[in-house]
């Protein structure tokens, strides 16, 4: 992944909502007023780079998923039956503040139009601009969005805010690494998500650069292989599912996972015999690790020659950063990965209402 070198701050997407909300309308010298203190320079880490602002990535589409309610979940949690107390004891409710957005380590920004939403859901009189967009690759100690309005709000809003795009942006920013050593393979996740959090982690990795696998158990029929052993085989497997298609008229894609040179050859063999419905064929643990690190593709590409461009092909098992582009060079349509949701280190970002001291704190940490 190439960085951007940033330059000067200049807000490319602002969010103004306007109505009043809870803070109502305060006495115009209720604002949170810090302490001077000395402002070194700016510099290129510190500041956002100007640039246009892309096409938003939307969030995949599911027909029961509804995002308000995990948002309103995640701040139920947060707020129990009492709300914030600490807020509710130190802050008087016509206290304005502006916070900031830091990165506190490089990576891939993702959960920006998300932040929106949760900010919209707590406080619609919150205004919010930001200097970069989903997707954009940041640096350490960039300031990249602030967000103004009710103190108590703003304070409320902030944890949740970040557990949706700290985990989001750790996503993008391996599925961006993934997907660019793969190439020309597209590099997928799979259902190895947080309970719950299906959506918010395959959209980070649509942010990321990468595709969707199947939403759900819905929207894709995909034999694997406890399937195939109950069915008795992989033919059996694959007639079963074409008889299910036609009886319920439906044209929805079809993925069978093999193990074996011997399940690739049985599934080609049925499916020269039969009119089929299968559109990928998934060829599970081709790879495999060498003793001195090296990664040993041939089983994987001798299945690729096999298919020979009639189905598309995903190559699924040992997948990581490291081998990701040895197997995306053997031919391979997709490449899935578990471990861009299932074990994913979260980016660090933080949202400071005394951005000074917050970077100097950082900086004396090494993380500003």
């Amino acid at each position: 992944m190439t960085p951007a070198t940033p330059t000067a701050a200049a807000p490319i997407r602002q969010h103004l909502p306007s109505s009043s909300a809870r803070c109502g309308n305060p006495r115009p010298s209720a604002r949170l007023r810090l302490p001077a203190r000395p402002r070194a320079a700016p510099s290129a880490s510190m500041s956002a780079e100007a640039r246009p602002a892309p096409s938003p990535v939307p969030p995949p589409a599911h027909p029961t998923y509804d995002l308000s309610a995990v948002i309103a979940l995640a701040l139920s949690e947060d707020a129990g039956d009492r709300g914030d107390v600490s807020c509710l004891a130190t802050i008087p409710t016509d206290v304005k503040a502006e916070a900031t957005f830091i990165a506190k380590e490089d990576g891939v920004i993702a959960g920006i139009s998300l932040a929106e939403m949760i900010f919209n859901q707590v406080d619609p009189s919150l205004k919010v601009e930001w200097f970069e967009a989903d997707g954009n690759y940041v640096r350490k100690g960039l300031q990249f969005g602030k967000v103004y309005g009710c103190a108590q709000s703003i304070i409320v809003a902030e944890r949740v805010v970040l557990n949706f795009m700290q985990r989001m942006s750790g996503i993008a920013t391996m599925t961006k690494a993934m997907a660019d050593a793969a190439r020309p393979a597209c590099i997928l996740e799979t259902r190895k998500t947080a309970p719950g959090l299906r959506l918010v982690d395959k959209w980070a990795v649509l942010i990321g650069g990468g595709k969707n696998h199947r939403l759900g158990l819905f929207d894709m029929v995909m034999i694997k292989d406890n399937h195939i052993s109950v069915a008795g085989g992989i033919t059996n497997a694959m007639t079963s599912v074409d008889q299910f298609l036609e009886k319920e008229n439906l044209a929805i894609p079809v993925e069978v996972e093999t193990r074996t040179l011997e399940e690739v050859r049985d599934l080609l063999k049925y499916t020269d015999e039969n009119k089929t419905s299968l559109t990928r064929i998934m060829l599970d643990n081709m790879v495999v690790p060498l003793p001195n690190g090296d990664l040993d593709v041939s089983m994987l590409k001798d299945a690729v020659q096999l298919i020979n461009g009639r189905f598309e092909t995903e190559a699924s098992g040992n997948v990581t950063i490291d081998t990701v582009k040895k197997i995306g060079e053997t031919g391979v349509t997709y490449i899935s990965s578990g471990a861009l949701t299932h074990s994913v280190k979260a980016l660090d970002i933080s949202l400071k209402i005394d951005t000074e001291l917050a970077l100097q704190v950082g900086r004396r940490t090494n993380r500003a």
